[in-house]
């Protein structure tokens, strides 16, 4: 799939293999997925809008270039989205922000939403959606479907892991919608889980298992 982006920098691939590990702490978890997301950042806006700016060096007068920030929106998919959320404005912190929320149904498997609110003029804006798993899919589909609605100027989909379903699910709902992730695992298990994995990240950011 030509619109998928496998981030094989050997930090963020070192930091992800940290994170799957079973023992990491809920501290550790969140501090490594902190900055992953910084990582996964610099890579998901490396065609961000950009403008000139004049600035005043100590030796003399220059334009120089600078992102667009304000036109910038990260969409987090509540709540798991929020740990990559925090890493991404870390980098870009004039973006906006967007929370779309969904739950998965535990017997269908499908997205149910119960929040949605986004800044004004999406028009004129490029949109990052955000969520650690990219597993069935049906979040993703959903937000992305409701965010298609307001007519962004752009959306990608940033994500930690995927799975070739998830891939296959988005690629027949959203073809137009870059996707970015740090992993391509196996396969689902019976209950929707990315194996191998990292378990539930919601859980494991929030220390809520």
């Amino acid at each position: 799939m030509s619109n998928v982006h496998v981030v094989n920098h050997p930090l963020v691939q070192h930091k992800l293999t940290l994170m799957r590990n079973r023992t990491a702490s809920t501290n550790s978890f969140r501090r490594l997925l902190n900055e992953l997301s910084m990582l996964m950042a610099y890579e998901v806006t490396r065609d961000i809008p950009m403008q000139d700016l004049v600035v005043e060096t100590p030796l003399e007068a220059m334009t120089g270039r600078v992102i667009d920030g304000k036109k910038l929106v990260f969409v987090s998919i509540l709540r798991a989205g929020n740990g990559i959320l925090d890493g991404m404005l870390s980098v870009v912190p004039g973006a906006r922000v967007g929370h779309i929320g969904l739950y998965r149904d535990p017997k269908t498997l499908t997205a149910v939403e119960y929040y949605f609110k986004m800044p004004t003029e999406m028009h004129e804006r490029d949109v990052i959606v955000v969520d650690p798993m990219l597993a069935t899919g049906h979040s993703a589909i959903a937000a992305i479907d409701r965010l298609k609605e307001c007519h962004p100027k752009s959306i990608k989909f940033v994500c930690l892991l995927t799975c070739p379903e998830g891939l296959a699910a988005m690629e027949k709902a959203h073809p137009d919608v870059p996707i970015y992730t740090a992993a391509i695992d196996r396969q689902l298990d019976e209950h929707g889980y990315i194996l191998p994995g990292l378990g539930d990240a919601g859980d494991r950011i929030f220390g809520t298992q």
